[in-house]
């Protein structure tokens, strides 16, 4: 028993140099996606059909597929497609890992996004715009910021999933804290005790950042501010 914990305690070094590379790849792949799904969410409530279509159609392909193949995709299949076409590309592991956790994400941000906006009553948008806002200054000052708060706990659920999902960029070879772990088994051959500590390193990011994200929805929600403000006017 005690070897088994002494070949944790060893490899946890290791593992945990991965893991912020790990946090690294989610917090991209959350950011850009992001941005991307945001343009994805309102390409889907555009009144043009055309837009509004390519969109829907970005969104099923990119659900409707497994990561592992959409990462062989752009890691193998990309730059031999721009190749055949007589131009030199390349991507190396870092590019590739984090546009394909960015295109991935954005397909699932979009839709948390496109239902948080949707979630806005329709008499905010109206008051806006009897205010003299444009559309754009309507969705950036006053529909966005309620959406986000109605979005915090979904996109909490896609940035931990996502989290999880960097392990897949192993077979690549990029070396994030489940490469670490596999390159750790190829030398000392104790799997079992390895693998456990890779799912520990996991197990304690998620935990963390359903916490954070936790705290960060508590300290947007109007009725927790009202309560926070109530209280320091009291201790006043």
């Amino acid at each position: 028993m005690s070897t088994y914990f002494e070949t944790i305690l060893k490899a946890l070094p290791v593992l945990i140099q991965g893991a912020g590379v790990t946090v690294l790849l989610a917090a991209l792949g959350t950011v850009l996606g992001m941005i991307a799904g945001t343009l994805l969410g309102i390409a889907r409530l555009s009144s043009s059909k055309i837009v509004s279509f390519a969109a829907r159609c970005y969104i099923d392909f990119v659900r409707g597929t497994p990561l592992l193949v959409q990462i062989f995709i752009i890691y193998f299949g990309l730059p031999g497609l721009i190749k055949s076409m007589g131009f030199s590309f390349s991507l190396n592991q870092l590019s590739a890992a984090v546009l394909a956790l960015t295109l991935n994400s954005a397909a699932y941000l979009a839709e948390i996004i496109r239902g948080g906006i949707q979630s806005i009553e329709i008499g905010q948008r109206e008051a806006a715009e009897s205010l003299g806002l444009g559309p754009v200054e309507t969705m950036t000052y006053v529909i966005f910021p309620q959406a986000f708060r109605r979005m915090i706990p979904p996109l909490g659920n896609e940035f931990i999933t996502l989290l999880k999902d960097t392990s897949l960029v192993a077979v690549i070879g990029f070396e994030e804290v489940f490469r670490r772990g596999q390159l750790i088994v190829a030398q000392n051959y104790k799997s079992f005790e390895i693998y456990t500590a890779v799912a520990l390193v996991y197990l304690v990011l998620t935990l963390v950042s359903s916490q954070l994200f936790d705290r960060l929805e508590r300290s947007m929600n109007p009725v927790e501010k009202a309560k926070r403000k109530a209280l320091m006017q009291a201790s006043d």
